[in-house]
C-alpha cells in the first residue's frame, strides 16, 4: 500500500517531535555507542566499525558557529537545524564532538572517493610534504609527471595532455577558453539546470538562477535539459538534441566554440542525461566546428561503477575532460586534459598556475588513483550501488513521497514530490527527512533547483550493510509522517 505524504500545514509542529520520545532519548543517550537500539525492530543497528575517536577537547559548535558568523563570508550556509560539528572521519564515516559517529552518504559532496583518511593516501600526502611542500613546475620535480602520466593512462583516445588546478570551477574556466581560443569563436552552448562553477565563464554555462549573480556573462547558450523525470521529451534523448541544432542555427553565426555538460547532473539533483543524447550532440557540435567538454568533476573517478568516467556510459570521446573532487579525496586539486593538438592553443600566450601540479596534490592524486584500481572501488560502486538503487526503488514503491530515484553506481538521487502527477517538489518534506535522518545517524545531501533532491554521493568504500541502514533509515522517517 501507497503512504501518503504529511500536510505541509502539519509538518512544522511535527518535525521535532516525529520520533518517539523513547526512540529520541536513547538516539541521545547512547551517543557513544553509535548505535541505534533496534529492539523493537524500527531501525537496524549501524554496522560495526573497529575505530573510536579520542575525546574531543576543541570549541564547542556555538563558539564555531559564531566564529563563522563574524569572520566567514555570510553567504556560507549549513544543513539542519542544529548544524553538525564533524572533527574525524574514517572512511565512510564521521564523527561529531561527542564521539557519535554517522554514516557518511555524502561524501563531501562526491568528493571523498577513497574514503576519510585513508591510510595510503594520508601517506603519500605526508611523505610529500616532509620532502618537498612547494616549489614551483618551473623546476623539474616527478611527483606532477607521474600523476599526469597514470590520469592520461585512465582516459580514451588521445586524451593524454593534462592541465593541474586547484579545482572543478578553475578546470571548466580553463577548458571554455581552451575551445575559444581552439575554434577562434566564442559561443559555447551548455544545458539548463547545469552547475558548472562560480567564477566569469562558468557562471555563464550554469543555468540555475540561483547560483547566478547579476554581472556580465557573454556567449552561453542553454539548451533544453535532456531530463528523463521532468523533460518535455521523457526519456527522448534524440529529440532534445534537436534544440542543440535549433541553437546554433538561430542563436549563434552557425559555428561555436564548444559544448559542455555532466553526464549525470550533479548540484542539478543527479540527472542522468536522457539515452541517445550525446552521440546526437556531439555529432551536431562537430559538425559546427565546436569541441566537446566533459565535466567529470562529480561523475568521474568510478564513482558511476560500470565505467570510470561518467561519459563513457554514453559511448562518447570528448575532447576535453575536466575533473576535481575526486580526483584529490579531498585536498584542492582540479585538471583538465585534452589532446596534444587542442593543448598548443596554450602556447600563443604565456599561461601558467602557481599552485596547479604542486608536489603535495599531486602525489596524494597518485595514490588515488592507485587505492582505486587496489580496493577495487569501481567494481564495489558498482555492485553496492546497484544494490543501494534496488532498495530505494523498492521504497519508491511504498511512498507516494518519492517521486523518482535515478543515477548510477554511487552517484544516486531521490526526488521527493507532493503529488506525483504534478510533480510538485516537496521542499519542506525534504528537509524533514534529511534532519530526522541525521538524529538517526545517517548524512545525505540535497540538490536539485527546488532543494528537493536527496544526493547520495558516499565513498565508494560503502558497503551493502551501509546501504541496508540508510534505506531503513528513510524508510523509518517516512513510515512515522
Amino acid at each position: 500500500m501507497m503512504h501518503r505524504f504529511i500536510p505541509v500545514r502539519r509538518l512544522f509542529s511535527e518535525t521535532k517531535c516525529s520520533l518517539p520520545c523513547q526512540l529520541r532519548r536513547r538516539c541521545f543517550s547512547q551517543v557513544a555507542r553509535n548505535e541505534i537500539d533496534n529492539r523493537d525492530g524500527l531501525v537496524r543497528k549501524m554496522p560495526p566499525f573497529d575505530y573510536s575517536p579520542p575525546p574531543y577537547t576543541g570549541p564547542s559548535a556555538d563558539e564555531i558557529l559564531s566564529k563563522r558568523k563574524e569572520y566567514l563570508s555570510p553567504s556560507m550556509f549549513y544543513f539542519y537545524t542544529k548544524p553538525l560539528n564533524i572533527v574525524e572521519g574514517r572512511m565512510q564515516y564521521l564523527f561529531d564532538d561527542k564521539g557519535r559517529r554517522y554514516l557518511d552518504a555524502f561524501g563531501g559532496i562526491a568528493t571523498v572517493c577513497c574514503g576519510h583518511c585513508h591510510p595510503d593516501v594520508v601517506e603519500a600526502i605526508v611523505n610529500q610534504t616532509k620532502r618537498l611542500q612547494h616549489s614551483t613546475v618551473l623546476y623539474l620535480n616527478h611527483a606532477i609527471a607521474d600523476f599526469a602520466e597514470a590520469l592520461a593512462n585512465k582516459l580514451p583516445g588521445n586524451l593524454k595532455v593534462v592541465f593541474f588546478t586547484n579545482s572543478g570551477t578553475e578546470a571548466n574556466e580553463l577548458a571554455m577558453m581552451i575551445s575559444r581560443l581552439y575554434t577562434g569563436c566564442h559561443d559555447i552552448i551548455s544545458l539548463r539546470n547545469a552547475y558548472h562553477g562560480n567564477a566569469a565563464a562558468t557562471m555563464g554555462a550554469t543555468a540555475q538562477s540561483n547560483w547566478k549573480f547579476n554581472v556580465l556573462q557573454s556567449g552561453v547558450h542553454h539548451a533544453l535539459n535532456p531530463d528523463p523525470y521532468r523533460g518535455v521529451f521523457g526519456s527522448d534523448g534524440e529529440k532534445y538534441a534537436k534544440d542543440v541544432q535549433d541553437l546554433i542555427q538561430f542563436g549563434t553565426s552557425g559555428n561555436v566554440a564548444g559544448f559542455i555538460s555532466e553526464a549525470i547532473q550533479g548540484v542539478g539533483g543527479i540527472i542522468e542525461l536522457a539515452p541517445g543524447y550525446l552521440p546526437a550532440v556531439y555529432s551536431t557540435i562537430k559538425k559546427a566546428g565546436g569541441l566537446c567538454i566533459a565535466d567529470e568533476v562529480q561523475a568521474g573517478f568510478a564513482r558511476t561503477g560500470s565505467h570510470f568516467w561518467g561519459f563513457e556510459n554514453h559511448g562518447v570521446v570528448p575532447d576535453i575532460v575536466t575533473m576535481a573532487k575526486g580526483i584529490g579525496n579531498g585536498i584542492p586539486l582540479g585538471a583538465v586534459v585534452t589532446t596534444p593538438e587542442i593543448a598548443e592553443v596554450l602556447t600563443r600566450r604565456s599561461y601558467f598556475n602557481t599552485f596547479g601540479g604542486n608536489p603535495v596534490c599531486t602525489s596524494g592524486g597518485l595514490a588515488v588513483l592507485k587505492v582505486i584500481e587496489k580496493e577495487k572501488f569501481q567494481e564495489n560502486a558498482f555492485v553496492v550501488g546497484t544494490y543501494l538503487k534496488e532498495r530505494l526503488t523498492a521504497l519508491k514503491n511504498k511512498y507516494d513521497l518519492i517521486g523518482d530515484v535515478r543515477g548510477r553506481g554511487l552517484m544516486l538521487g531521490v526526488e521527493l514530490v507532493t503529488d506525483q502527477k504534478l510533480k510538485t517538489p516537496a521542499k519542506l518534506e525534504t528537509i524533514h527527512v534529511m534532519d530526522q535522518m541525521k538524529e538517526l545517524g545517517v548524512l545525505v545531501g540535497k540538490g536539485g533547483f527546488y532543494g528537493n533532491v536527496f544526493r547520495i554521493t558516499p565513498p565508494l568504500c560503502f558497503t551493502k550493510e551501509d546501504a541496508d541502514f540508510l534505506v531503513d533509515a528513510m524508510d523509518y522517517t517516512m513510515e512515522k509522517m
